[in-house]
């Protein structure tokens, strides 16, 4: 296809409105919906990683208008009724298809490469880490807006309806939903007895992905090879549907999505541990002394050494040889609703928790320490609120000596209720002997890095409700 083709086509055919619908619509959720992708460290614009399957989770609509956009551009021979015309010139079908599909692959590509280069500028000023571990991510993305406009144009002219474009559009956001809501999920007992689902091996197949909870997680490299396999069977036939010019040439172009679809699920992972997966680059620790963070995050690293290290000194006067001996940003990647997992000997954080997303210098002291006494046993994917909260405060408020003058934190963070209770456990706990203090600090730690009984009834001494 020479470009003297390529400029008729898109002048004449509906592919530049193709790509600027999808451009402006994806830029329109990203930058007006308040949603996850606009916060946090896994924020659309935070990471490399996070902007490549955020942009990818937008397939969830972009696809099925892709399909839609490519089945309105297969009607134009229809439409025009030039297809008995067409059918009698020597130009062979395929040229033809070709040109029409080139058309609009270009266009919808381009639109998907200025999605992600929009993001990519932003990423490159907010972190220092940069890789190339998140162009595959990408690159299938917009296999999959290509590959789903030619399967459209295809059905498109396989089935010359008006009502084909919106059915097609249709079905194709009933499957992407399906594939994330029922047949694409495996239901679930976590350890905490939590009902949940996780992916299987059918996800795969839809062009979207899951939310993004970890800045360090990503696709492994089966799932970008299977995915790749199946969205090329989907061009395949879309492209041979479009040259079809009998109805046996049109059952026979089935052929390819349905082999693409076979081997796809052989080289697709089963296991959803094997689906997403940590980039150990990204996970790799540096440090500062015994305080760590990911290489995601190094940025941060000088931000938090300080305040860590007097967190870890302030803990080892008050807990002596049983205080944590370092501090370091949590890497471990659980399935939702599972208890999270925590040691003794290590403070484990989370940018994303609590005061640690905007605590800085004496006030993330504080906060550190907080986390070290009293770390969440909410399940992953889950907030608490209440009992943890004043356990945490009137502990911190113990290694600080005063509950009421500990830099940004609680009660006043607290309602009144449990208020209250922090005051009232606060006095029981300052009125008796140091060692008495010190066996209840050491019982509430217990509880709280096991996520087995009560930390505020241990703190209490078994009275506190």
């Amino acid at each position: 296809m020479n470009t003297r083709i390529l400029r008729t086509e898109l002048k004449r055919s509906v592919a530049p409105w193709a790509g600027a619908v999808v451009l402006a619509s994806a830029l329109a959720f990203l930058y007006l919906v308040d949603a996850a992708w606009g916060r946090g460290t896994t924020a659309w614009t935070a990471q490399w990683t996070s902007m490549a399957l955020w942009t990818r989770g937008l397939l969830f609509y972009l696809w099925p208008l892709a399909v839609g956009l490519g089945a309105l551009q297969g009607l134009r021979d229809h439409r025009s009724r030039m297809t008995e015309l067409l059918t009698t010139t020597p130009r062979p079908a395929r040229h033809r298809a070709a040109a029409l599909a080139g058309a609009t692959a270009l266009t919808l590509a381009s639109a998907f490469a200025l999605l992600v280069l929009v993001g990519g500028v932003q990423v490159f000023a907010n972190t220092a880490y940069t890789h190339l571990g998140w162009l595959p991510i990408s690159l299938v993305g917009a296999l999959s807006l290509v590959a789903g406009a030619v399967l459209g144009m295809g059905a498109g002219r396989a089935l010359p309806s008006v009502l084909t474009p919106p059915l097609l559009a249709m079905g194709a956001f009933v499957f992407t939903a399906l594939m994330h809501m029922s047949l694409g999920r495996t239901e679930t007992i976590t350890e905490a007895e939590v009902p949940g689902t996780e992916p299987n091996r059918l996800s795969l197949l839809s062009p979207t992905v899951e939310e993004v909870r970890d800045a360090f997680v990503t696709l492994s490299a089966p799932v970008h090879a299977g995915q790749t396999i199946w969205l090329l069977g989907l061009a395949a036939t879309g492209f041979a549907l479009l040259a079809a010019a009998t109805p046996r040439g049109r059952l026979l172009a089935l052929a390819p999505v349905l082999a693409g679809a076979a081997t796809a699920l052989l080289v697709l992972p089963s296991d959803p541990r094997r689906m997403y997966v940590v980039d150990e680059a990204a996970a790799e620790l540096v440090c500062d002394g015994p305080v760590c963070v990911t290489a995601t995050h190094r940025d941060r690293l000088a931000d938090l050494a300080g305040p860590g290290k007097e967190a870890l000194r302030l803990l080892h006067g008050a807990l002596g040889d049983r205080a944590p001996v370092s501090l370091r940003e949590d890497t471990a990647v659980l399935p939702e609703g599972s208890m999270p997992r925590w040691s003794r000997e290590t403070v484990l954080i989370d940018f994303d928790e609590g005061t640690l997303a905007t605590a800085k210098g004496e006030e993330l002291t504080w906060a550190l320490i907080a986390e070290g006494l009293v770390p969440g046993c909410a399940p992953v994917g889950w907030s608490s609120y209440g009992i943890e909260d004043v356990a945490r405060t009137v502990a911190v408020g113990w290694v600080h000596g005063d509950l009421e003058s500990v830099p940004g934190t609680a009660p006043v963070k607290l309602d009144q209720r449990d208020a209250d209770e922090a005051h009232a456990v606060w006095k029981a706990l300052d009125a008796l002997p140091r060692a008495e203090q010190l066996a209840r600090i050491d019982a509430m730690r217990a509880a709280a890095l096991s996520c087995e009984g009560d930390t505020l009834d241990a703190l209490s001494g078994g009275a506190s409700r």
